[in-house]
This record gives C-alpha cells, sequence and structure tokens, in this order.
C-alpha cells in the first residue's frame, strides 16, 4: 500500500501558535491508504479500453442495446469512447425486424448505422441465420396448410327414420284402442318390400282425434326452421287425416302441422314441407289424426328431416343425377345393337311424372354381358368407401340384370358390383348400397348385364352418390416438403437481403449462420423435430431447407453485403465441448465444398471462474489450425455468484480470467487470423435482464464504475504483441 503523510496539530499548541504568531514546527503522522482504493485509484488511471490496441485490424468490440445507444446516453458515451465496434443484442435479428405480414421494420436499424457512423464506431451484424429470436408465428404462417372451409351448402338432415322392419316402437306410438297398431306381413311393405305399421280404427269416432298414431323425433322446433314429412300410405277404404302439432304425444299445440293427408287404396308416396311458426314451435310430436273413417292405415318409411341451412357432417354426395328429360346422354351409353336406347313418352316415367330412358335388348343373348348399359360417374372408387346405387326400373316383362364394376364403359373388372337387380313389369325403386372392395376399386362405371331376356328395360332417376366422410370438415391441404422448402428460401433471401441492405454502409462483417450445432451430436444440425418446449420465437431453418441452409445463407451473403465484408459462423460451448468445435469445423469445411464462402469462426465465450482452461487453450489451438479469422464473439464471465454477494476476491478472479483468455487468444491465434474481441456485457447484468440476471459479468458495474475485470482486459491487450 501507499503511505499518506498527515500534518496534525494539538489544540494547545494552535492556540499558542496563534496567539503569538511564531512559526513552529509541526509533526508529521503516516497513514496507509486503504487497499481498494489504491486498487481503484489504479483503476480508474487507466486509459479508454480501445488505446490499448495495437493490431490496427483487431476489433475490440462491445454488445449494446440498440434502444439505449441509439439514445445517446451513457452507454452510447461509454461504447464510442471504449470500442471500436458495437454488435446490437436483439435488434438487428429477425424477431425484431420481421413483422407478421413479412415486412421489415428497419427505420431504428437505419438509425444505429447513422450514429455509428459519426462516431467511427462499426457494427457487427448479429444475426442472419439462426433458430432463436426468429418471428416463427410468421415463418410458420407461411409453410402452414392450406384449409378449404368446409361447405355449408344447406342440407336435409334427417331427425326420425322409421321403417317398421323390427318390433322395436321407438318413435311411435297410439293413444289406445280406437288406434290398435300390428304390423303387415313381410313383402307387404311400400313397392312389396319388407313389412309396414298398420294401425286400425274400428269405428268412426265424435272426434277425428280420439283415434291418434303419434310419430316423435328428436329435435325441438323453431320458428322459421324447415321441416319436410316423407313417408309411404295406403288404407283399406280411402280417408283423410289431418296431422296436429304436440310437444310430446297427447301434449296439443295446433290443430294444423303437415296439412291434411289423404290416404289411398294403393300405396302412395308423401313428401310434404313447411316452415314452423309460433304455433307449431317447440313441438317433437305428428299426431295423425284417424278417427274419421272407419278402416285400417298402413304406414311405411316414415321420416321427418329438418332443413340445416349450415350443412351437414359426413353424408351422401351425388356423383350422378340422371333423369332422362333431355337427350343428353351424359353419364351413360350402351354397348352397341343388342341393348339400343330410345325415351318413353313425357308422363310415362317413374311416379307417372316425365320421361324414362328405354333400352331394347331384341333377343336372348348368348351371354348376359353381350347387352349392356353403361353407366359412368365422375369419381374413381377406393377401397373402403361406400356407394349407394338408386333408381326406378321396370321391364315389358320380368327379368333381372347382373351389374358388373369396369373402370371404364367396356373395362371389365369385376362380375359383380351393386348385386342383381329385379325388373318387374310395375315400377319399383332400387337402393343398393356396397361397401368398395378390391375387386370393385378403382372403377367409375356400372355395367347392367340385359342379355338374358328379350325385353324392353325402362331406367328413371338414376342416382349413384359415394358417403363423404369429410363433408362438412375443413379440407386441409399440406404443403409439400419441396413447398415449404421453396417458400422459406424466398423468405430467407428476403430478410437477408432487406437486413444487409440498410446495413452495409457501416457494417463490415456478419455473424450470418448463428449456433447451429447440436448440443447432444456435436457433429449434427440442432434440430426442432420432437422437440416439445420450444419456445415461441424458435423456427429451425435447417429442418426445412436442410443441411444446406448454410450454405444458401452464405451465398445471400456474399451477394447483399459489402465485396470485402467478412462472413462468419457462431456457436456457444465450443471450449466446454471440443467434440463441438470440432463439428463446426467439419461444418465449415462442409459448407465450402458446396461452394460457399466462409472467412470465419466465431467462439462466443459465456463462461465462468471455474471454466476448464486447458480446453479453452485447445479451443484455440483447434480454431487457430483452420486458417479462418477467428473471433471471441460473446466474451462475459461469471463469479459464481449474483452481484449483491460478489466478494473483492472473486472479483480478482474474475480480472485473472479475462486476462487468461485475452493472452490465450493473442497468444495462440496467429495475428493474421486475430478479428476481434466483444465484450458482450459491458456493464454487470440487471436483476431484471434476459441474459445471465443479476451476475456481475461486467467490466463496469451498473453504475459505470470500472471493476478489475476492466484491469484485467487491459493486460489482456497488453499482450497484443506482432507474432
Amino acid at each position: 500500500m501507499k503511505s499518506i503523510n498527515l500534518k496534525v496539530i494539538p489544540a494547545a499548541v494552535l492556540a499558542l501558535c496563534l496567539g503569538s504568531c511564531a512559526e513552529m514546527e509541526m509533526p508529521e503522522y503516516t497513514v496507509e491508504k486503504p487497499l481498494s482504493i489504491e486498487n481503484q485509484e489504479e483503476i480508474d488511471g487507466l486509459q479508454n479500453l480501445k488505446t490499448y490496441v495495437a493490431n490496427p485490424n483487431f476489433k475490440l468490440g462491445a454488445g449494446v442495446s440498440l434502444g439505449s445507444y441509439n439514445n445517446l446516453g451513457a452507454m452510447y458515451m461509454l461504447a464510442n469512447t471504449n470500442f471500436q465496434e458495437v454488435t446490437a443484442g436483439y435488434a438487428m435479428k429477425h424477431g425484431a425486424v420481421v413483422q407478421n405480414d413479412g415486412s421489415l421494420s428497419l427505420d431504428a436499424v437505419s438509425q444505429f448505422v447513422e450514429n455509428t457512423a459519426k462516431n467511427e464506431v462499426s457494427i457487427y451484424g448479429h444475426t442472419l441465420a439462426w433458430h432463436a429470436n426468429q418471428n416463427a408465428t410468421f415463418l410458420n404462417s407461411t409453410i402452414a396448410p392450406t384449409i378449404i372451409p368446409a361447405s355449408s351448402a344447406p342440407t336435409w338432415e334427417s331427425v326420425l327414420d322409421l321403417d317398421f322392419e323390427t318390433d322395436d316402437a321407438s318413435g311411435y306410438e297410439s293413444n289406445g284402442a280406437n288406434a290398435v297398431l300390428s304390423f303387415t306381413a313381410d313383402g307387404e311393405g311400400a313397392e312389396a318390400t319388407g313389412r309396414a305399421l298398420k294401425v286400425t280404427n274400428p269405428a268412426v269416432q265424435t272426434d277425428d282425434w280420439r283415434s291418434q298414431l303419434f310419430v316423435t323425433f328428436s329435435e325441438v322446433t323453431e320458428v322459421g326452421q324447415v321441416y319436410k314429412l316423407e313417408m309411404d300410405v295406403k288404407a283399406d277404404t280411402n280417408a283423410s287425416m289431418a296431422t296436429q302439432a304436440q310437444t310430446s304425444p297427447g301434449g296439443y299445440k295446433h290443430w294444423n302441422f303437415f296439412g291434411a293427408i289423404s290416404a289411398e287404396t294403393e300405396w302412395k308416396h308423401i313428401s310434404v314441407e313447411v316452415t314452423i311458426a309460433e304455433n307449431t314451435s317447440g313441438c317433437t310430436t305428428i299426431a295423425f289424426n284417424l278417427g274419421n273413417t272407419a278402416t285400417s292405415y298402413y304406414f311405411d318409411n316414415v321420416e321427418v328431416f329438418k332443413f340445416n341451412e349450415n350443412g351437414a357432417g359426413p353424408d351422401w354426395e351425388d356423383l350422378l343425377e340422371q333423369s332422362f328429360e333431355t337427350d343428353a346422354t351424359t353419364g351413360y351409353q350402351s354397348n352397341g345393337a343388342n341393348a339400343v336406347l330410345g325415351y318413353t313418352a313425357d308422363g310415362a316415367g317413374a311416379n307417372n311424372t316425365g320421361r324414362a330412358l328405354t333400352v331394347t335388348n331384341p333377343a336372348k343373348q348368348t351371354n348376359d354381358w353381350q347387352s349392356q348399359l353403361f353407366v359412368t360417374f365422375p369419381k374413381t372408387t377406393a377401397v373402403g368407401e361406400k356407394y349407394k346405387l338408386e333408381m326406378d326400373v321396370k321391364a315389358d316383362t320380368n327379368a333381372s340384370m347382373a351389374t358388373q364394376a369396369q373402370t371404364s364403359p367396356g373395362g371389365y373388372k369385376h362380375w359383380n358390383f351393386f348385386g342383381t337387380i329385379a325388373a318387374e313389369t310395375e315400377w319399383k325403386h332400387i337402393a343398393v348400397e356396397v361397401t368398395i372392395a378390391d375387386n370393385t376399386s378403382g372403377c367409375n362405371t356400372i355395367a347392367f348385364n340385359l342379355g338374358n331376356t328379350a325385353t324392353t328395360y325402362y331406367f328413371d332417376n338414376v342416382v349413384v352418390s359415394w358417403f363423404n366422410e369429410e363433408a362438412g370438415q375443413d379440407i386441409v391441404i399440406e404443403k409439400t416438403p419441396e413447398e415449404k422448402r421453396d417458400t422459406l428460401t424466398f423468405h430467407l433471401n428476403k430478410w437477408i437481403s432487406g437486413i444487409m441492405e440498410v446495413s452495409k454502409s457501416n457494417t463490415r462483417a456478419w455473424d450470418v449462420v448463428n449456433e447451429p450445432m447440436d448440443d447432444g451430436n456435436p457433429y449434427e444440425l440442432k434440430t426442432g423435430i420432437g422437440k416439445t418446449d420450444k419456445a415461441a420465437d424458435e423456427f429451425y431453418w435447417q429442418d426445412y431447407l436442410g443441411k444446406d441452409y448454410a450454405v444458401q445463407a452464405f451465398k445471400m451473403a456474399e451477394m447483399y453485403g459489402n465485396p470485402d465484408d467478412i462472413l462468419f459462423i457462431n456457436d456457444y460451448n465450443l471450449e466446454y465441448n471440443l467434440d463441438k468445435c470440432k463439428g463446426i469445423i467439419e461444418y465449415v469445411k462442409y459448407i465450402e465444398e458446396q461452394g460457399a464462402r466462409v472467412d470465419g469462426i466465431g467462439t462466443q465465450m459465456h463462461i465462468s471462474l471455474d471454466s476448464n482452461k486447458e480446453n479453452i487453450t485447445e479451443m484455440f489451438k483447434l480454431l487457430a489450425a483452420t486458417g479462418k479469422m477467428i473471433k471471441i464473439s460473446e466474451l462475459d464471465i461469471g463469479v459464481g455468484v449474483q452481484t449483491t454477494d460478489a466478494t473483492e476476491e472473486l472479483y480478482l478472479a474474475q480480472e485473472e480470467m479475462y486476462k487468461f483468455v485475452l493472452d490465450q487468444y493473442f497468444t495462440l491465434i496467429p495475428q493474421a487470423q486475430q478479428y476481434g474481441i466483444t465484450i458482450w456485457s459491458p456493464t454487470d447484468s440487471p436483476e431484471n435482464s434476459s441474459w445471465r440476471a443479476g451476475e456481475p459479468i461486467g467490466l463496469w458495474t451498473q453504475g459505470l464504475t470500472r471493476k478489475p475485470a476492466y484491469r484485467g482486459v487491459v493486460e489482456g491487450l497488453g499482450g497484443n504483441v506482432m507474432n
């Protein structure tokens, strides 16, 4: 320690002195100056850091907040007086610049370029291609699937379907002895198929509602909705029945729901639509009033539908609908003279409506397929799909026809598609569903084999439909890997060209590819595939562009920067994991083999007092052997505790570690390869910082007092001698 000489005057002597005015010799006392003050005075007496840089090509840099620098405050002054180069910590990264619409916000960067240039401080560009601090929201949106919203075409939605083929009475009941329920024999239902419900009213009732059949459906009616009642009906005696709206069986609300329905002695198909009004809202039941006529009524295929304005979910989708009302032969043809096509007169179609197609086989053929009608639909069948054939058919003579599966008219694949269909001398409605197997897949044609019977066949209202499992669901179309690669290459190019163009006037070096190597597999690239804890701003370009993502980034940087820009690849923990150091060196070789230029390798060096010094030395040797420019790009050193707990002893150890790192750099990296060293956090880190929060990692305190680490850097720079 240095000594301080003090002259102390005793009070009695002072009084005597004042009184006599005589000169007296004052005794001297020596007091030692505290070591802390002595050290601080020594540190404060040092010159600004950049004055110690001897190599004219070496850059001493600092990591700064672009906002703090642009505010022209304390950090602006500290950086300008001590450093030759600055690196913006965040504001020149993809996440800060690229907006959610893909545009680039570069005003703050332009101001940073202007402010640094006028102070003769250059910029180190950080970073062009990285996985973190990206606008991942925008990037992911560019490769997201194309979503075609579900069709909202209105459709009829079934809320009741009764065919009376079992004894399950769910959905219907009567009001007692005046409406006796039973069933017909099998085969006596509508169109002589299956069975029907029989409801007997034994005598004319005083009021028609004293004999009622209740049909209950699953939805409650609401004002404005449209409902449809469809059914087949007949009676032993011609009769008429009113339909009441009821809230439940017996819960009368209104005398008229679907109007009066007439029943005749032959089966008749009924289809009635109504719009729900206030007096029919809140109802779930149709009451058929049967009491006006003493007879038996027959009901079959009773269906109630609600019109769904928004469409439905999975449903049958018509592929072909042909009623033969025009001469257009779309969807059908025959195989020649053994199947002569024609049309009935108007009014001779099914249900005595419109016209029908006639197909005449003039003579019995040797093989039934020698007379064929082909019906073709615009979709190829696939295994597991469901298809349905519906049509009305008859013939002049009872006949049966097999249905073949064909790949096109005449392109036979299998002998059975929709089974064998019987045609009788009266119109008959056919509805057959099939599930496609391998032997009927790849087909789009039904061949009706007509050759077994010499007769004329009649076809009407032919509908082929398939069950669309995705109806009512959004259609999701994923982009191919090639489409994703092309899209992201475009946006990488847009980003790199934009940031380099606005910065190039005062930026001569770039961190082109940052942190590419995987920690667990240090010879492989990082990946986000399978990562469950991915941050919101993470986006791994390499997962879409492949190993050559860095090749493209370096080629773009060379294209859009200055011709003499120094282009770096940069990573962390190279001193901690020497295999990672070797891995990045191998990756640099690969990049250059693909024709790109890599000028330098950056090692970040976020280290601590207990970092392995031997590893640090070995890392510098490995990097020096590449012949590339070498930069310590983000140097900071922690002391193992928070600032509030740091001691003078720890600060002196930190000083020694800073000096050691610089000594090793200048000793082991040849001068021609010495690009520079950037102090990543010039001041200690605040407690609310996103980086090493609350740690005393800087060369200055937060109050801008120089620390022993400052002297360690000065001494390290003093080792910057010509090699």
